[in-house]
C-alpha cells in the first residue's frame, strides 16, 4: 500500500498550509472511518464547486483557492487522506459534456470538449476500493439546482450534476461509494496511482492556449455559480 501513501508534485501534503489545516481541524486524532468522512466532507462543502486554472494543480493551491471541480477536488481530498496515512488512488473517464449545461453557458460550454477528463477519488477502506465521486458538488449549491435538473437519457443532468435519479441523490460519506456525475461517464480511462499520473496523459487543458482561455472564461463561471449558490441566478 505505500504507493498509495505517497507524496507527489500534485499531493503536496506536506507543505505547512496543509499540515497545519489538519492539526487545526484534530484529524488525526480521529478513528480511521471518521478521518475519511471528516476531510471528504471539508472538501466537499468547504472547498466549493468551481473552476480553478487547471485540471493539474497541486493540492495546496486548490485548498487556496477554496473551490475546485471533480479533477483538483480529487487532488485535495487524496492529498490530505494521505496525510492521514489512508491509501488512496485515483481514476479516470472521459464524460459527456452536456451534464455541465447550466453550470457552463455560451461561449463557455461551447469551448468545452464534447467529452471532458473526469476523475474520482478512490479510497482503501473495509479491505475495498471505496469511490468518492460525490465529493465535488457542495451541498450549498446541491440544493439550489436539485430541481433544475433535466431528464435525459432515463436520468437526470445539468449544472454539473447527472444521476440516475435526482430524488435520490445521498453525497454524505457513510463508508460506501458516492457519485453526482457518473451517470454522463462515456469511457473508463484506468486506475493510476497518483493524480500526477493521470494527468500527465489526460488533461482538458493541454496546450498553453486553452489554458490561457479556460482560465480567462472561468472566472466568469465562478461568479455565475455563486449567484446560483445564493438563489439570485436561474
Amino acid at each position: 500500500m505505500d504507493i498509495y501513501l505517497k507524496q507527489t508534485k500534485l499531493l503536496d501534503f506536506n507543505i505547512p498550509s496543509i499540515q497545519n489545516l489538519i492539526a487545526e481541524k484534530g484529524w488525526e486524532q480521529l478513528e480511521e472511518k471518521e478521518k475519511i468522512a471528516a476531510v471528504y466532507s471539508f472538501v466537499r462543502n468547504e472547498i466549493k464547486f468551481g473552476y480553478n486554472r487547471s485540471d493539474d494543480i497541486p493540492a495546496s493551491e486548490v485548498l487556496r483557492d477554496g473551490y475546485g471541480q471533480c479533477n483538483t477536488k480529487s487532488i485535495l481530498l487524496m492529498a490530505l487522506l494521505r496525510a492521514l496515512n489512508i491509501p488512496c488512488r485515483i481514476h479516470g473517464f472521459y464524460i459527456d459534456k452536456k451534464m455541465q449545461k447550466g453550470a457552463l453557458t455560451g461561449i463557455t460550454y461551447l469551448f468545452a470538449p464534447n467529452k471532458i477528463v473526469h476523475a474520482w477519488s478512490e479510497v482503501y477502506f473495509n479491505d475495498e476500493w471505496v469511490a468518492l465521486e460525490g465529493v465535488i458538488i457542495d451541498e450549498e449549491y446541491l440544493n439550489q439546482v436539485k430541481d433544475k435538473l433535466y431528464n435525459f437519457n432515463n436520468g437526470y443532468i445539468g449544472y454539473g450534476i447527472s444521476v440516475e435519479d435526482k430524488e435520490k441523490i445521498n453525497i454524505c460519506w457513510q463508508g460506501k461509494s458516492t457519485y453526482i456525475q457518473s451517470f454522463s461517464i462515456t469511457d473508463d480511462l484506468g486506475i493510476f496511482n497518483s493524480p500526477d499520473d493521470f494527468f500527465l496523459k489526460y488533461n482538458n487543458t493541454s496546450s498553453k492556449l486553452k489554458r490561457f482561455l479556460f482560465d480567462v472564461l472561468r472566472r466568469r463561471i465562478n461568479k455565475k455559480l455563486d449567484l446560483i449558490r445564493g438563489g439570485i441566478c436561474n
